[in-house]
């Protein structure tokens, strides 16, 4: 778990037009908010 203060760990991941965007990228550029979010269209 990544805890207040902490760096988040380096990672990249393909955008919707194929190019492979690096979180490195935005660094003193932009603030950038991570959220996943998993939904299941079944039952649970």
């Amino acid at each position: 778990m990544i805890r207040y203060g902490q760096d988040a760990p380096l990672f990249s991941l393909p955008s919707t037009s194929g190019r492979d965007i690096a979180l490195a990228e935005f660094r003193g550029v932009a603030d950038v908010v991570l959220l996943f979010y998993c939904y299941d269209w079944g039952n649970i």
